[in-house]
């Protein structure tokens, strides 16, 4: 089993891109792909794939098709996730998150 630092900022921006995944951001109805995810980020491939990894082990993100694999966020199992998981802890700790990244107003 895999398991995050408390300070994994990766996992946290892969994670908060995914939960704030609006349907027009992706190319597909399934969700995204980890080679647009690894764009939209800004971040290696290699370490976005490794970052689903853990977000699907947690059981926070659905994973579609074989090739290519299309990821989505899981809100019904993230809203009942154990409120003392480091993820969990990780994804709703949102004192250095610019909104604006996700939202447009």
């Amino acid at each position: 089993m895999l398991t995050c630092d408390k300070t994994d900022i990766d996992l946290k921006k892969v994670g908060l891109e995914l939960m704030f995944m609006t349907p027009e951001k992706c190319s597909h109805d399934e969700g995204v792909t980890a080679v647009e995810l690894a764009k939209m980020i800004d971040l290696p491939i290699d370490i976005v794939k490794k970052k689903l990894v853990i977000l699907l082990e947690k059981e926070i993100v659905q994973v579609k098709g074989i090739s290519p694999k299309f990821w989505k966020f899981d809100d019904y199992n993230f809203q009942r996730m154990d409120e003392d998981d480091e993820v969990y802890q990780l994804l709703c700790n949102f004192d250095d998150v610019d909104f604006d990244r996700y939202f447009q107003y």
